[in-house]
């Protein structure tokens, strides 16, 4: 008799999973008057999201309370709501919980390219059934658009400015008119959205003139800002949260210290304000890439040295996130680790710039 294998985890569950106690908790204590067709109301869809340690429920996002107001607020009009910003500023998060809260349900997703089609988008055939029967409801494949109309629920449309403008404007009579039509089916061709259906896309602002909107289509959104973190603390104690996070889920029981993370998001900080020499990278130095850099920087530390991360072993983890776009990004960072990191007091600010050799050419 073998003995039973344990079911392999998600890497990443959706957050109606991650948070299906919370969720749970706040549907049972929810008397607040919920827009038709929502999972929540908008009090309790709030706290999901922006935490109450009093109901034990964890603050999710860092961020402006008045823009989780706002978003909910578009989301039970008739407008959708678009979340543009930096890139690295949550707005996916933020998407996929206002969706969990809204809808109990974030994965109604679209990823938006180049190669994105309509298809994709709002359905598409099952080709042997519609061979053999022609076109009919059983040879229907839906997409997220069609599943959340006819569902009533939240749909995420990611990085929508990065799609072909022509795929951009499928969604026009969804929003405006709530309905999508099939002109392949007869009889019974348009879908109605039930309540509860709405759209949330988002956009960054280095992508935004990709694929410009059409003016009729900006019309159907309110637009929202996500900006990046200001405060120094919040941003550390965010990185320093999340990297714990990501490393316990792969198998590294301690996080770097809260002294080398200070030293991380120090150093993303400064390099996204720039130099005096050659301006801001060109790579995003977001907090979601500083939260990258520490998780691997805890990985090298215990899955090769078997000890504690060090702050020199944010240089080597760093260089990737630093030259994606540019070798000059990779000459600035090293700019910095000579001309700045040594002025700074402390043995970790020591420890970096003594690694600065570990960048490669």
């Amino acid at each position: 008799m073998t003995a039973k294998t344990a079911e392999p985890r998600l890497q990443r569950p959706p957050a109606e999973q991650r948070y299906a106690e919370e969720l749970a908790k706040l549907a049972a204590e929810d008397d607040a008057p919920r827009p038709p067709g929502w999972a929540l109301s908008l009090q309790a869809a709030r706290t999901f999201i922006v935490g109450d340690e009093s109901r034990g429920i964890a603050k999710k996002f860092v961020g402006d309370p008045s823009l989780i107001d706002r978003g909910l607020v578009t989301l039970a009009t008739s407008r959708g709501l678009m979340l543009v910003g930096e890139p690295g500023t949550a707005k996916s998060l933020l998407s996929e919980l206002i969706a969990a809260a809204v809808s109990g349900d974030s994965t109604l997703t679209i990823q938006g390219g180049a190669s994105t089609t309509e298809d994709q988008i709002a359905y598409s055939w099952n080709y042997s059934l519609l061979v053999s029967e022609g076109p009919t409801q059983r040879a229907l494949v839906p997409a997220p658009l069609l599943r959340g109309m006819s569902e009533g629920r939240v749909v995420r449309f990611e990085e929508i400015t990065r799609c072909p403008l022509e795929v951009q404007d499928s969604l026009l009579s969804p929003l405006s008119d709530r309905v999508l039509a099939i002109p392949e089916l007869d009889g019974d061709s348009m879908v109605f959205a039930r309540e509860g259906f709405n759209i949330i896309a988002t956009a960054n602002t280095r992508d935004r003139g990709v694929n410009e909107m059409s003016a009729a289509l900006k019309r159907r959104f309110n637009f929202e800002t996500v900006f990046p973190i200001a405060d120094f603390k919040t941003e550390l104690d965010l990185v320093e949260h999340e990297a714990a996070t990501a490393l316990a889920r792969s198998g590294v029981p301690q996080a770097p210290s809260r002294d080398v993370l200070e030293v991380l998001v120090r150093v993303f900080r400064d390099l996204r304000v720039g130099d005096a020499n050659g301006g801001r990278p060109q790579a995003v130095m977001s907090t979601a890439e500083a939260v990258s850099v520490a998780h691997a920087v805890g990985i090298k530390a215990w899955y090769l040295r078997g000890g504690n991360a060090e702050a020199g072993d944010i240089v080597d983890c760093m260089a990737g996130a630093a030259a994606k776009d540019s070798t000059e990004d990779l000459a600035r960072l090293r700019r910095y680790l000579e001309q700045k990191a040594p002025k700074r007091k402390g043995p970790h600010w020591q420890s970096l710039y003594q690694a600065r050799n570990l960048l490669p050419g």
